[in-house]
């Protein structure tokens, strides 16, 4: 099945993109091929490619795991420039299945840092999607020689990678090939960490998530992305290895993280430092970090943990992190791109040509020195349909609502809408079985939560419409997030808006927002009534306190994830509320 993950059991059975054609719309409009265009040529510009020719090398010590991550993409879009590329990686593996173009004579000497094990992970990803989309060649002989290789170094020992990974990747190799010993391998990896195996840092092994075992952890901390792809080879084992606990123990520290840990926007990532989690309630909104990589690694734990467990908040979450952070990652053309996402930028950034070398910034760059989320949402883009539904020999679920045709058992439904700037919903009957069929779609948390269930025998032809409410309304955020009491922030649909710059205006921090009435809708954008700060004059230290509501300031608010693409801005979504 041409599915990201294809689990051997569970609540729910994906449909894959075989089952799935996205149609134009929010998604399917998205600008997929011209992002994975827009990393090849950068790749090749820095010369990422050519490491594996040999030569002077260049990039971090993990860029390989840019070409594979790119190579997984070109397959799930049918791009034939992988067979390129595979020739090219193929000639850089050694005899024994080694292959690494940072550190071909140092091995495995900084477990740490070094990032092999983890590159391993995002080849044996690239070659399951080429396997599971064209069937095997030479792509798969190189990535089973790689994970062979792995298995023989690794299975005995302590050692661990100190970027978790490989472990999901061997996993789902695992379920392609059946070979018992990936699944052993991703096992003994991921029941190692929190002994410790990996060397006490400045960080903290919280940083590795090798603090605790992952069965005594209670809530995901430490390096996000790190901490996301572990859950989510957690999630893999337990329902490979039928373990309940280990399952539910998954679910808990998810839980825990979205209610605590969490952005508005589905962002996970409060501090720099690290790019970590922060304690509980810490999200302040101008120092979040909330990397585009973390929604990316989100949105595939939820996945799995939907499949697992069939519970529709875990859609609910895939929905809002990739509307609000995936979607935020890339520019509107596909060729530029956030590394992190805050909810507030106080200082409008610089256009970047080049190569930037930083992370933050108040605008996309087109690579950076680390590039690792054009290329994470190359791959994601390329397998979008693949979370949009499941099917069962009861039927379809829907759990993404987008433009789109879907296949199962017979049954065949097209899904239009102008979602999300609409709640209507069309399902169309385009072929059926005989035989009674169910048809269920999700309704948003938002929307009060639930399915919409039909069962009957279907006729081609026949239509499930449904109505979603999608007045704006305005949201106040837990009063434990200090950082952020007393102000507000608004939604419509599953989007979050934001004000970006309002021209010759106050400052935004100048700026307080009225909820005596509801925002205005001014097409896709939203209008609230502001009013701007008045104070005494400036003292020591701070100036005066407020002495009352001034001017009135029509608000213009856009979707959080189109910010940034008018050129420099400041931008903020959470605003202080008029009292």
């Amino acid at each position: 099945m041409a599915n990201p993950v294809v689990p051997s059991s569970g609540a729910l059975s994906p449909l894959g993109l075989s089952g799935v054609r996205l149609s134009p719309g929010f998604w399917g409009s998205q600008p997929t091929q011209t992002i994975i265009d827009h990393c090849y040529e950068w790749m090749d510009r820095v010369g990422w490619i050519a490491n594996f020719g040999g030569g002077p090398r260049r990039g971090r010590e993990f860029s390989d795991s840019e070409v594979y991550k790119l190579m997984e993409a070109m397959a799930w879009a049918g791009d034939p420039r992988v067979e390129e590329l595979t020739r090219v990686v193929a000639r850089a593996q050694e005899l024994d299945g080694y292959l690494n173009t940072r550190w071909p004579t140092a091995r495995y000497t900084d477990l740490e840092w070094g990032h092999e094990l983890y590159c391993y992970g995002h080849l044996i990803q690239a070659g399951v999607a080429r396997m599971r989309v064209h069937g095997e060649d030479q792509l798969s002989e190189v990535v089973c020689r790689a994970a062979d290789h792995v298995c023989a170094r690794f299975m005995e020992g302590n050692e661990v990678c100190g970027h978790p990974e490989i472990e999901m990747a061997l996993v789902e190799l695992y379920r392609q090939t059946g070979a018992e010993r990936y699944l052993e391998m991703a096992r003994r990896f991921v029941e190692r960490r929190g002994g410790p195996a990996l060397a006490d840092i400045e960080l903290g092994r919280a940083y590795f998530q090798d603090d605790v075992s992952v069965r005594q952890a209670e809530v995901l901390r430490g390096h996000v992305v790190r901490a996301l792809y572990l859950s989510c080879a957690v999630v893999d084992l337990a329902v490979e290895m039928g373990d309940k606990e280990l399952l539910e123990t998954a679910e808990g520290q998810w839980e825990r993280t979205v209610a605590r840990r969490t952005s508005l926007t589905g962002g996970m990532g409060s501090r720099h430092s690290g790019e970590s989690f922060g304690d509980d309630y810490e999200l302040p909104p101008d120092r979040a970090y909330n990397e585009t990589c973390a929604g990316v690694a989100s949105v595939m734990l939820a996945h799995r943990l939907l499949l697992a467990t069939g519970d529709p908040r875990y859609a609910d979450q895939i929905e809002r992190t990739l509307y609000n952070v995936v979607a935020a990652g890339p520019a509107l053309d596909g060729h530029s791109f956030f590394y992190t996402n805050p909810l507030q930028v106080r200082v409008a950034g610089e256009v970047v040509e080049g190569v930037s070398p930083r992370a933050e910034g108040g605008l996309r760059a087109p690579w950076r020195e680390v590039s690792c989320c054009p290329t994470n949402i190359a791959r994601t883009f390329a397998s979008l349909p693949a979370y949009v539904a499941t099917g069962d020999d009861q039927g379809i679920q829907v759990h993404q609502i987008t433009a789109a045709t879907i296949s199962h058992d017979g049954l065949s439904l097209r899904m239009d809408t102008d979602y999300p700037w609409s709640g209507k919903v069309t399902l169309r009957v385009e072929a059926a079985p005989e035989a009674p069929r169910r048809i269920t779609m999700r309704t948003p948390a938002w929307a009060g939560g639930g399915t919409h269930e039909w069962e009957r025998s279907w006729r081609p032809g026949e239509e499930i419409r449904v109505d979603l409410p999608m007045a704006p309304r305005w949201v106040r955020p837990d009063p434990r997030i200090d950082a952020v009491r007393g102000c507000v922030a608004v939604e419509r649909g599953p989007l979050v808006y934001c004000a970006e710059s309002p021209g010759d205006a106050p400052p935004l921090s100048e700026i307080e927002v009225s909820t005596a009435t509801e925002p205005v809708e001014r097409g896709a954008d939203l209008e609230v009534e502001a009013h701007r700060i008045t104070t005494e004059p400036d003292g020591w230290p701070y100036g005066g306190p407020a002495s009352g509501v001034g001017e009135r300031l029509p608000l213009s608010l856009i979707p959080y994830y189109r910010w940034g693409n008018r050129g420099p801005a400041t931008m903020r979504v959470w605003l202080p509320e008029t009292r």
